[in-house]
């Protein structure tokens, strides 16, 4: 770290532009086509700013700066090859495991690091093979770079297809492999497939025990006390002591609303101090890959509590054992966890996390010594666990009085988290009644997915009448309201979700919408770059004609906002790759989003992350102004803006946080901030491409 001397007093941003159409990068692959020139995949992915969807097309023979560009950059494959403990991991396994020329099969390739480990270990004799299957085409033709980069392309069969869809004996696969080596796991472990892909293997296209890399996986849980945890899921204890007398989960409807029931990524280091552990660790699943594994498992295990409290949460992770003698290991556990026998040391990445599992309403208390009833199940691909008392061993259903039919309105747990929480509920709320004040019967317009805001509008007006889009949770939210407003004390007939789409809401209420709210929140938005909530800008410009001459439109302004960081972890995980276990990567760099080394010109992507939950962090300037977007007024074209970051701290800045502020009145009384300070709202970072010191 240098001192402060070295640290220029303001560092300049030049120009950051904020574009009429920004998208989203998460896209999921609808189907595939082929043709004899070459192969054609048809990408699925939504622009935020309309909630539209589009089709673009990836060719096999894209030239640079096609419209493919940037749909890896960010992957988590650059985060996955920066991991170090990983990469020795599987390389020291791979030379034990293959001592002499055979057929290798990679299922899930990625850039191909893994099949040319196997091909080093073979020491390039002609009698050995690997045969590499890779889906993904944009990643495809990302490893045969890499492949010709190192001289491999000989050595390495490459098939853009699914292992599933490989048969042997055809051109693809020309007899059954005797190793087989993957890395086709997530943070749960199963949720990339790895039961069915194993399951395929060895029917179709593995010898009788062939020997694989990895040998072993097996899954591990602990029960946890958490305030923090409990309250990304218990909304109704927590809105229970908020005053605005607004009940998103009133009382005997419980069923409507909740989280799903699954297992969620977290770093959960990152809220050690938050945490006390109420047993020790348990061994759940053992899962062999050198044998077909069974779609479906379950266990059930007594945990004894070596402390009293309440589970509020089971954290889990797995071990990997990569070869069968059982001296090569990677762990994903907690750092609380002694994990003497992994290779290398632990550094943060992102790729692989620990996984909560949340235990309903205020948990399960426990006193010291008294043992618990857990049962563990697994899918294809899900882990599930159901907690109770020991005393209880049937899988009791939970009564509600109430009829809701088969409605379970799902948010995602930080969403809960916001909505239980009273600071947010209360800005809320003082600004609806402050925008509704001096209207006798307002319609009001919420053209985003809040479930907060009609039902504090409805309650601060009893004359006020209520439409909603709902464009995300759409019919889902009309039946939710529906259900909940004899417990929130108004009549059906105040509230209306419109189901005929922003054109016809035009034709239909010109002039007579007197407040167009939002929070703004679009579900399915909830990882996505903070800005491209401006989407409500975007609806509100194509609904102006709907207002009133005295409406109002709350919020009424958003501010781009930013703070120069110390995020040495985060940087780690996204920087340049050079050689990768003896492979060169480099060219890479650019396609992945890498940080620092970039060729010039280009620049990192923004990536949205929880700053809490980036490892190592440190504020190093003043939080400053980028932009602000008046939304009183419609858009009337592109906009752009530029600062200087005064810097406060002396350190390494590796990149810019960026968030939004929403600013809810004109007078700027109610300002909801998205900055640093919450942790249940994502946040861009803007990565440099070079450390500035």
């Amino acid at each position: 770290m240098s001192p402060l001397s070295s640290l220029p007093p303001k560092t300049f941003i030049s120009s950051f532009h904020c574009h009429s159409v920004t998208r989203l990068r998460r896209s999921v692959t609808a189907r595939t086509m082929s043709s004899q020139s070459s192969q054609r995949v048809f990408q699925l992915r939504q622009d935020p700013l309309t909630g539209n969807s589009e089709w673009i097309v990836i060719e096999d023979n894209d030239q640079p700066g096609t419209s493919t560009d940037g749909l890896l950059a960010t992957t988590s494959y650059l985060d996955m090859l920066n991991d170090s403990r990983r990469n020795i991991a599987y390389r020291l396994a791979i030379e034990k495991t293959i001592t002499e020329p055979c057929h290798v099969l990679d299922i899930g390739a990625g850039t191909g690091l893994l099949s040319m480990m196997a091909v080093r270990a073979m020491r390039g004799d002609s009698k050995g093979m690997v045969t590499a299957c890779e889906s993904y085409l944009p990643m495809v033709k990302l490893m045969r770079k890499v492949m010709h980069k190192n001289g491999m392309t000989k050595n390495i069969n490459l098939i853009n297809k699914r292992s599933d869809e490989l048969k042997v004996g055809s051109e693809d696969i020309a007899s059954r492999a005797d190793v087989l080596v993957s890395e086709i796991l997530d943070s749960e472990l199963l949720g990339e497939g790895l039961i069915p892909s194993l399951q395929h293997a060895h029917d179709m296209l593995l010898v009788d025990n062939p020997k694989t890399v990895p040998y072993r996986a097996t899954t591990y849980c602990q029960l946890v006390e958490s305030t923090f945890l409990c309250n990304l899921q218990d909304l109704r204890n927590n809105e229970a002591k908020t005053s605005d007398g607004v009940r998103l989960v009133p009382p005997g409807l419980e069923s409507l609303f909740g989280i799903k029931s699954q297992q969620y990524s977290m770093h959960v280091d990152a809220i050690e101090k938050e945490i006390k552990l109420l047993s020790e660790p348990v061994k759940i699943f053992e899962f062999d890959f050198w044998k077909r594994p069974e779609s479906n498992g379950e266990l059930d295990v007594h945990i004894e509590a070596k402390t009293t409290g309440s589970v509020h949460a089971i954290i889990s992770w797995w071990v990997l054992q990569l070869d069968s003698e059982g001296t090569i290991f990677y762990s994903t556990a907690p750092r609380w966890i002694d994990s003497n026998s992994e290779i290398g040391v632990r550094d943060w990445c992102d790729h692989w996390k620990q996984c909560v599992w949340f235990t309903p309403g205020t948990g399960v208390s426990i006193s010291k010594g008294e043992k618990v009833h857990l049962h563990a199940s697994h899918t294809c691909t899900n882990i599930l666990y159901n907690l109770k008392k020991t005393q209880s061993l049937t899988h009791e259903r939970t009564h509600f009085p109430l009829s809701t039919g088969d409605l379970h309105l799902t948010l995602p747990p930080e969403r809960v988290a916001i909505y239980g929480d009273s600071i947010y509920r209360q800005s809320l709320f003082e600004a609806t009644r402050k925008a509704l004040q001096g209207k006798s019967y307002p319609q009001c317009l919420v053209i985003d997915d809040s479930l907060l805001l009609p039902l504090m509008a409805l309650h601060i007006s009893n004359r006020s009448r209520v439409l909603s889009l709902s464009p995300g949770l759409q019919e889902n939210a009309a039946r939710y309201f529906e259900a909940i407003a004899d417990s929130n004390g108004f009549s059906k007939d105040r509230f209306e979700y419109f189901r005929d789409g922003k054109t016809n809401l035009a034709k239909a209420y010109p002039g007579k919408i007197d407040l167009l709210i939002g929070e703004p929140y679009y579900s399915g938005l909830e990882n996505g770059l903070p800005w491209q909530n401006l989407r409500f800008w975007k609806d509100r410009t194509l609904l102006d004609s709907v207002l009133s001459e005295d409406a109002v439109v709350m919020p009424y302004k958003g501010v781009l906002r930013g703070c120069a960081m110390y995020l040495p972890d985060l940087w780690k995980s996204r920087c340049c790759l050079g050689s990768v276990e003896g492979f060169d990567h480099t060219l890479v760099n650019t396609t992945l989003g890498g940080c620092g080394d970039l060729p010039s010109g280009k620049d990192s992507p923004c990536l949205p992350f929880f700053i809490w939950q980036c490892g190592e962090t440190k504020k190093l300037s003043k939080e400053f102004t980028v932009m602000e977007f008046d939304f009183s007024k419609p858009i009337t074209g592109p906009c752009s803006g530029e600062v200087q970051i005064e810097f406060i701290k002396p350190g390494v800045c590796h990149g810019i946080a960026l968030w939004m502020d929403w600013v809810m009145d004109e007078e700027n009384s109610t300002v909801i901030s998205t900055g640093p300070g919450m942790r249940f709202l994502t946040l861009s970072t803007l990565l440099e491409r070079d450390q500035i010191v």
